[in-house]
């Protein structure tokens, strides 16, 4: 039961997460043309967010959008509901959706508190050779298995910028 809870919990999360990245063209509903919204893209404001986080004199620094319009399209962004502050309520209980993926060491997980923290970005530097991409590997691995609380297993995604990945099945003549 606690698992259904938890999965209603995380897709309200979700939804939140999504109402985050609403696009600028939404402002086309509450009266703001086309060509104002083309103008904010171009000036590369493309979300909502993005335009609640910049200021009236910004805005007024783009060719073609005078400050009564300026006004408009920040009485239009203020309709559409998408709150930037949380209440400490609402941060707690989204706290405890956070859940941490084993590393694959004992130790490692003992120094980061448990694994690494979902819902979080967590950077990995360090000198050539020293297993951050044997770390990635096995986080991509370690994040796909079923855990505790009737968690099934999530999706990973490796970007390797440096062609590392595709050398290891060179090496081994296996195809991708």
């Amino acid at each position: 039961m606690a698992y259904k809870e938890q999965a209603l919990e995380e897709e309200e999360l979700y939804d939140e997460e999504e109402s985050f990245f609403q696009d600028v063209d939404l402002l086309q509903e509450h009266g703001i043309n086309v060509a104002d919204i083309k103008k904010l893209k171009t000036s590369g404001i493309c979300t909502i967010r993005g335009l609640q986080m910049t200021t009236k004199k910004k805005l007024g620094i783009i060719k073609g959008l005078s400050e009564a319009k300026v006004d408009k399209i920040k009485e239009a962004v203020s309709k559409i509901n998408c709150n930037i502050f949380l209440t400490a309520l609402e941060a707690s209980q989204k706290r405890k959706l956070v859940f941490r993926i084993s590393t694959g060491s004992e130790e490692l997980n003992k120094l980061m508190g448990g694994g690494i923290e979902s819902m979080a970005i967590t950077e990995v530097f360090g000198e050539f050779r020293t297993g951050k991409t044997q770390l990635s590997h096995t986080l991509c691995v370690t994040c796909q298995l079923p855990g505790a609380n009737g968690y099934s297993g999530g999706k990973a995604m490796f970007i390797d910028t440096e062609n590392t990945l595709y050398l290891f099945f060179r090496f081994y003549n296996l195809s991708i």
